[in-house]
């Protein structure tokens, strides 16, 4: 949500331009066992267990050569996947996947890295937000492409968007920090970022308004599941093992991280990675394994954004937007692990 912008026109370019395309897994494609996972952002603490898969060989235990390609601001996400240049994508977050499918592009979930999403509002002690209630009467800073956030949240509890004051703002945390807002929103994930506010900050998640999301979801084509999901469950359950791994070592697999991608902060990833691990496990994964999702909860969610004017040319089915397949014939692979303790 508040990572990068995505263009639904460029989505309904991409749907024409793949209509008779052959999309991927082709022969001569690619290599065989190789894999290309295109990311819709740089390498971050919500791919520890990708890199954590890579340092321990599991890619490579399962018959696999695996490349990242990480995006970024200014890189597109669905077209290499499309193309067949990556096999494999992820988008930060659901809807992104679900505006895709909406313009016609044929993609489906396989797997969620983040059972709960990481964007959050932030405040001050002075001006709290600790719940639905104390969004009357604020200013709340968001982004312009996170904008559909604060409308989802306001349907879903009943608020007249005009006892809601919204400002738009960037990703730095200095309008708060100066008081030309009462919260901000962002990615809690994010805790360098987040501690020019103080640590007597509030963060407070948009799940604890209301508002349900997946995180870091993995994707792929309609045609990749369909003609090769054992190179896709092979993939989903490395990185399964990757996370399992770094559930059990996580100051160790930090390490291995920052090793990987020097460019990230030792010191603040170690204090992050339980929260990380918080995102990524719960009771649910404990009994269905690392990556699961509930199909009920994507159809709450596209009802929601449907509510709010996402989708003008119609939502999409939610049988659309997911398979469970992939998940399915990687079960055995994927660590049945609740969050870690406190």
């Amino acid at each position: 949500m508040n990572r990068r912008s995505f263009v639904k026109a460029g989505f309904a370019g991409l749907a024409a331009a793949s209509a008779g395309m052959q999309l991927v897994l082709t022969p001569g494609a690619r290599a065989a066992g190789k894999v290309v996972i295109q990311y819709d952002w740089l390498m971050s603490n919500g791919q520890i267990g990708d890199i954590a898969a890579v340092a321990n060989g599991y890619f490579k235990d399962a018959g696999l050569e695996v490349e990242f390609s990480p995006g970024g601001p200014n890189a597109a996400t669905v077209p290499p996947v499309i193309s067949g240049a990556a096999q494999v994508g992820q988008f930060s977050e659901t809807p992104q996947l679900y505006a895709a499918r909406a313009s016609g592009v044929p993609v489906k979930i396989i797997a969620c890295g983040f059972r709960t999403g990481p964007y959050a509002f932030t405040s001050k002690p002075a001006k709290p937000i600790r719940g639905v209630a104390d969004l009357k009467g604020k200013k709340i800073g968001i982004q312009p492409t996170a904008r559909f956030v604060i409308d989802e949240i306001l349907a879903k509890n009943g608020i007249d968007p005009s006892e809601v004051t919204i400002v738009n703002v960037g990703f730095d945390k200095a309008p708060l920090v100066r008081g030309d807002v009462d919260a901000i929103g962002g990615w809690i994930t994010n805790t360098q970022a987040l501690s020019v506010v103080g640590d007597d900050r509030i963060d407070l998640l948009v799940r604890d308004l209301g508002l349900n999301s997946y995180a870091d979801v993995y994707f792929a084509t309609d045609a990749a599941i369909e003609k090769d999901p054992d190179t896709l469950a092979k993939f989903i359950g490395a990185v399964a093992k990757g996370w399992g791994w770094v559930h059990a070592n996580p100051q160790e697999a930090v390490k291995k991280m920052v090793a990987a991608y020097p460019e990230m902060d030792l010191g603040w990833e170690e204090k992050t990675v339980n929260l990380v691990l918080k995102l990524s496990f719960d009771g649910q994964t404990a009994k269905d394994g690392w990556g699961t999702f509930d199909p009920a909860s994507i159809e709450e969610q596209l009802a929601l954004l449907d509510k709010v004017g996402q989708y003008p040319n119609g939502r999409p089915a939610a049988a659309d937007v997911y398979t469970t397949k992939i998940l399915e014939l990687s079960a055995a692979d994927r660590p049945k692990l609740d969050a870690p303790a406190a």
